[in-house]
């Protein structure tokens, strides 16, 4: 077996198209399209790149590529609190594939050893490349497949990683729920309140002036999670990619802003779950695929919706009027997911096992922990710990 860096455009190719032969039989794995992920990967695409750098790997047995990893830093990681879980020292790895336990190993290892070169003092992931990407190895609920950019791997990945010396330092969680029959009574009438409240407006977005609209949400955001384990904040750059990326899923009716005295306080985002097109089409829009899924995306009868980001501004958050905010925002856009898109359930995170607030909100509109991700870390200090 030899492990070795991604340097060609054929390396790349064997990079991107590993897990669609490990995952071909497997019912649960949703084919990403193989252009998002090319596009993730590309320094001229990606402005991840802008305040970080990666450094891919393969490893190779007999002429056939049988793992993939990446080694990567986030200047903006680095500079973050060391009590929220990043700051100095902190390296990542990411988009871990691999045959067996010993491959895992050795490409855990080559990743450790790239960024023990960069000065790094501890490993974590996955994280493949950003917090707002793909993050967390799945370690419940591998009997269904994961809604839209949500990450699936094999069950035996968990004993691997930890086999190799990783310890979880966080977990992840994502609510189901159904969504057809309302919410439970409590919810109802925290909603009822809020509607009264003659200082609060929930409003749909407007798609025709959706760059703007984008940096309001984007403006809550970072405010609101900027105190959450992990929290990495969205540059201007990345804004505007991931505007443009999500722009076909987006819907007036199904992200909301919510005024307070005409001032932006917080924001939800509901998506029509693709992956219910996408795991079909292995990878690939060509040569019919594409049609189909821009017809589908005309206006998409979605049995399911996932709910990826909301938040409440900080200066909210310990009032009253933060849970008016999000039960308005949840029922406000569930009406819709139903009535418009005949939605019958909701996924909501994913949650972080910290964020006590908002896992209370998933527990209170009746959903149930559906699949949970972990975060690990290890010292990159030889005999040393993380601590």
């Amino acid at each position: 077996m030899n492990i070795r860096p991604v340097l060609s455009k054929a390396d790349k190719k064997a990079f991107v198209d590993l897990p669609y032969r490990l995952y071909v039989e497997n019912p649960n794995w949703v084919p990403p399209l193989k252009d998002e992920i090319y596009s993730l990967l590309s320094t001229d695409k990606n402005p991840w790149f802008e305040h970080g750098e990666a450094q891919l790997f393969v490893a190779e047995s007999e002429g056939r590529i049988t793992g993939r990893i990446s080694a990567h830093l986030d200047y903006l990681a680095l500079l973050q609190p060391v009590e929220q879980g990043m700051g100095p020292g902190t390296g990542f790895w990411g988009f871990l594939e691999a045959e067996d336990d010993s491959i895992a190993r050795a490409l855990l290892g080559a990743a450790e050893e790239w960024l023990r070169t960069k000065g790094m003092t501890k490993s974590m992931g996955p994280i493949s490349f950003s917090y707002w990407d793909e993050i967390g190895l799945l370690i419940q609920g591998f009997d269904h497949p994961p809604t839209a950019m949500m990450a699936y791997n094999a069950a035996p990945y968990q004993d691997w990683v930890e086999g190799a010396g990783y310890a979880g330092v966080q977990d992840l969680y994502t609510y189901a729920l159904p969504i057809a029959g309302g919410f439970p009574e409590i919810v109802n009438r925290v909603v009822a309140s809020g509607e009264r409240n003659s200082r609060i407006r929930i409003r749909r977005v407007n798609k025709k002036i959706f760059a703007a609209e984008a940096a309001i949400i984007i403006g809550i955001l970072n405010d609101a999670w900027s105190d959450n384990w992990g929290f990495v904040p969205f540059t201007e750059a990345e804004i505007a990619y991931a505007g443009k990326k999500l722009k076909p899923l987006v819907f007036n009716d199904l992200i909301r802003i919510a005024e307070v005295e005409g001032e932006p306080a917080a924001f939800m985002m509901a998506l029509p779950d693709i992956n219910e097109k996408l795991i079909g089409y292995a990878g690939n829009l060509m040569p019919f695929n594409w049609a189909k899924l821009l017809w589908w995306l005309r206006k998409p009868n979605a049995r399911k919706m996932r709910v990826p980001l909301m938040g409440v501004l900080k200066k909210y958050q310990s009032s009253r009027v933060a849970s008016q905010l999000a039960f308005m925002l949840i029922e406000f856009i569930r009406r819709d997911a139903v009535d418009k898109f005949g939605s019958e359930y909701g996924e909501f995170g994913w949650v972080v096992s910290s964020n006590g607030p908002m896992r209370s909100v998933g527990e209170a509109v009746g959903g149930v922990v559906n699949k949970v991700y972990r975060i690990y870390e290890k010292s990159l200090c030889r005999g040393g710990s993380t601590d």
